[in-house]
């Protein structure tokens, strides 16, 4: 579970809620079930109208990773394709068949399996670009909806606040002054919700789900670059050398450490 998505959720609610309070409201008073249902009913079918209906399937299943910590280990995965390179350049190419059993990443054992079969090292490049190209693609069905949503959900609300004040002015005339008061809280109560769900959940999953996507984009590039390495016989010195540039500084220095202590 990501530990900074859950926090910051709970934490912006939890603001809210006592900031209305500190007003002297109570939670009650913002509770709204037809602002709800314009703002947020609205917001999601706008988003539905702006996308294919076809990448909607995917994206609660992508969605799910703004809330579950991404386990990516590169200074592992940059090991493992070095101990690779070590055994082709000992054994041949061909005895990374027997590795294969053992990997749990499709990509990967896709890339060593093509590099088994003798395919042309352009060929194999060009194969693992297009499953990264079309990563990219399926991640960013999820990252724009969720993306347009943080921009139509103020719409939204802005328009059901414009239909409070249309009600309000419609009961100008019966003289009750609280009417008008009671009516003006109402209509910018839908103001309140598109402000809230697009920059308290639907903006920040969208930069998060954009970080998400970053990150599995860089492990795969580092598995290409590994993958070709191997294919061309590169020292396994040069591997190591060649995929830590992928990494930031600090996490180069934890990689040279765990090389000596091995």
């Amino acid at each position: 579970m990501d530990i900074a998505t859950l926090a910051g959720l709970i934490g912006g609610s939890v603001v809210i809620l006592f900031g209305t309070l500190y007003t002297g409201l109570s939670p009650i008073d913002i509770i709204n079930i037809p602002a709800l249902m314009i703002t947020f009913g609205g917001g999601i079918a706008a988003a539905i109208v702006s996308n294919p209906l076809k990448q909607f399937t995917g994206i609660p299943r992508f969605t799910r990773f703004a809330f579950i910590s991404a386990s990516l280990d590169k200074s592992g995965l940059i090991m493992t394709l070095v101990s690779f390179s070590e055994r082709a350049r000992r054994e041949g190419l061909l005895a990374l068949e027997d590795d294969l059993v053992s990997l749990d990443e499709p990509f990967l054992k896709k890339g060593i399996q093509l590099v088994v079969d003798g395919t042309d090292p352009e060929l194999v490049r060009n194969i693992l670009e297009t499953d990264i190209n079309n990563i990219q693609q399926r991640h960013n069905a999820g990252i724009l909806f969720w993306g347009d949503l943080g921009n139509y959900l103020p719409a939204f609300g802005m328009i059901g606040t414009l239909i409070g004040l249309v009600q309000m002015l419609k009961n100008l005339g019966s003289g009750d002054p609280s009417a008008i008061g009671t009516g003006m809280a109402a209509a910018l109560i839908t103001t309140l919700y598109g402000t809230i769900g697009a920059n308290l959940i639907a903006l920040p999953i969208e930069a998060k789900l954009r970080l998400r996507d970053q990150d599995e984009v860089l492990m795969k590039s580092i598995m290409l670059e590994g993958i070709l390495s191997i294919q061309s016989g590169d020292n396994p010195r040069i591997v190591q050398d060649k995929l830590s540039s992928f990494l930031p500084p600090a996490e180069r220095s934890s990689l040279e450490q765990e090389e000596r202590r091995g």
